[in-house]
């Protein structure tokens, strides 16, 4: 497996898609399409409300429902066109999607155990890479509207410790890493009426 591609040095805005029945009850939903719930409609429209003004030039989505929606509400209030790239799909989790995450998830992101028929965490880090660098490579900012595991293979590419949840629909601004520093940087955006 070769290694992943080097991340371009270009900040960008990250969202990951909204919330879903599975995520609330702790399921792996990796490429099973979870449609948004209510909740993750409501937070769809409150990141698409904060994002307003923040001169967005492209947004870019997982081909995955709950990501396209999210995605799509954003657009609405931007007035701008949704760019679906495949590679931007969650992780298979093969037999393990559809089942709770807790017992065999953390080995998964350490790289000592792959669930049958699912993606390695390698495998994910090096699409990842290469899907977020076809992002920045299109009119910045950039908005990538995406899932959670992808952004852990993100953050461990970032110089950052993967294993941490991302919470639902809360834009984030992404920079490279300063002048003599390793690790990128990843700043919320304050969200209204959250």
């Amino acid at each position: 497996m070769p290694d992943a591609a080097p991340l371009t040095q270009k900040a960008f805005w990250f969202l990951r898609h909204g919330e879903t029945d599975w995520n609330a009850r702790g399921l792996s939903q990796g490429n099973v399409d979870i449609p948004l719930n209510s909740i993750g409609i409501a937070q769809a429209e409150r990141a698409a409300a904060a994002l307003r003004g923040k001169e967005i030039a492209t947004i870019v989505s997982s081909p995955l429902g709950r990501a396209r929606n999210t995605a799509e509400a954003v657009a609405a209030v931007l007035g701008l066109p949704v760019q679906i790239h495949e590679p931007l799909h969650e992780v298979s989790f093969g037999v393990q999607e559809g089942q709770p995450m807790a017992g065999w998830f953390d080995d998964w992101v350490e790289g000592r155990f792959t669930p049958e028929g699912a993606e390695s965490f390698a495998q994910l880090r090096a699409r990842t890479a290469a899907a977020i660098n076809h992002c920045l490579a299109l009119p910045g900012p950039v908005l990538v509207v995406a899932h959670g595991a992808l952004w852990r293979a993100f953050r461990a590419d970032a110089g950052l410790p993967p294993n941490v949840r991302t919470p639902n629909a809360l834009p984030m601004w992404v920079t490279p890493p300063a002048p003599g520093e390793t690790a990128w940087r990843f700043e919320p955006l304050g969200m209204p009426g959250a």
